[in-house]
């Protein structure tokens, strides 16, 4: 039996990752030097895994409510709340906004673009992009319209314009960005969030690397949501939590998208895992300030290093760089790439990312010396 005539041309159209392609490259090295990774370095914290095993233990291996547990939703509401008293918070407490725990943020994009789009709506994204994006969007049979944000990939209404017609539905904001690393500020935020106002446009605000936020002083995450509570937002215990095996995020925003998001997990993920969801209540009183502050440092050596020798936009979050291969070398990110695995580094192309293939994403989300042998690499490679 031919098996292939089953494949539905929607499968057909999404590619394998290429980051999983490296991945599988890496356990065919011996001790490579793995600045590829977009995970963090650290465990989850051992106050979580307790709180986990605990639930655990104590019998909460079931189904949750689709929403999620009553405990984690209240102490997700009350941290937004204080973080957005102006928009989301009262929007939160007026039914206005719903609440959603999804099976991670990526869980939280199926559900959106299932729920929001399909065949004849269009969905803007910047370039470069998160890579499931653009599978996703191919996935609902909406159509993907890249927005050029080269070379400072700041996403700006003057970048958008030019992409919006009739059908344009959604746009996908991710700040801090993977794979730049770069994060908008408090007026660019504002910006988009007025943008898509004024055309109509849903602002699905992913900000799964928030906490990995650098040179605030202080200052609170420059999010499109102090402008608006009209905004779909998904953030994650991932990243910051280290939690990334465990595949718990959340979804909040209006009320009637949200209440489609949830239906749409009754009959796909049915919840987000019933432990993790109590272990949640505890990450989100763990103060992991000391390793953002780490990986912050990791940032300045990597600037340091690179920039005399790449163009480079400075990373203001997340734990990614974007450097452009040099032109003098007169090689594609593709062909840089495969120089640098002859020299025992993996780093991803940027094609994973983009329409481009100029560029290269390196993760600082690893030891010290590890980061230090692969700049040491990617100084050589340049020429340094």
């Amino acid at each position: 039996m031919d098996f292939s005539r089953f494949i539905h041309n929607r499968a057909r159209a999404v590619d394998a990752s290429g980051i999983r392609r490296v991945f599988d490259l890496a356990a065919t090295l011996k001790n490579p030097i793995n600045l590829s990774i977009g995970q963090p370095d650290f465990d989850v914290p051992e106050a979580v895994q307790d709180a986990a095993v605990d639930a655990i233990r104590s019998g909460q291996n079931r189904y949750t409510q689709t929403q999620g547990t009553g405990p984690l939703r209240e102490k997700v509401a009350a941290e937004l709340s204080r973080e957005f008293p102006g928009t989301l918070g009262p929007a939160l407490a007026s039914g206005d906004a719903g609440l959603l725990m999804t099976s991670g943020v990526s869980g939280g994009l199926m559900l959106a673009l299932m729920a929001c789009v399909g065949p004849g709506d269009e969905v803007l994204i910047p370039d470069p992009y998160f890579v499931m994006y653009k599978h996703l969007v191919t996935l609902t049979g909406a159509t993907a319209v890249f927005v050029d944000t080269y070379p400072d990939f700041a996403v700006t209404p003057e970048r958008l314009a030019p992409h919006v017609t009739q059908r344009t539905k959604l746009l996908l904001f991710n700040t801090p960005s993977n794979p730049t690393g770069v994060r908008a500020s408090a007026a660019q935020a504002a910006a988009v969030a007025g943008f898509c106002a004024e055309k109509n446009i849903l602002l699905l605000s992913d900000e799964i690397y928030d906490v990995f936020a650098y040179g605030l002083e202080g200052a609170p995450f420059p999010s499109p949501l102090h402008t608006t509570a009209d905004v779909l937002l998904l953030r994650g215990f991932s990243k910051t939590y280290g939690m990334t095996g465990w595949r718990l995020g959340y979804a909040a925003g209006p009320a009637t998208i949200v209440e489609q998001m949830t239906k749409l997990q009754q009959y796909s993920f049915v919840c987000a895992p019933s432990m993790v969801q109590a272990a949640g209540v505890t990450a989100l009183d763990t103060d992991m300030s000391a390793h953002v502050a780490a990986y912050a440092k990791k940032r300045d050596r990597v600037v340091e290093r690179l920039s005399p020798h790449y163009e480079l936009a400075a990373p203001g979050g997340a734990f990614y760089a974007f450097p452009q291969v040099p032109e003098r070398l007169g090689m594609t990110a593709s062909q840089f790439v495969e120089a640098a695995v002859a020299q025992n580094l993996l780093i991803i192309p940027g094609s994973v990312f983009s329409q481009r293939d100029t560029h290269f994403r390196l993760s600082y989300a690893c030891d010290e010396a590890m980061l230090e042998r692969g700049l040491d690499v990617l100084v050589g490679l340049a020429g340094g």
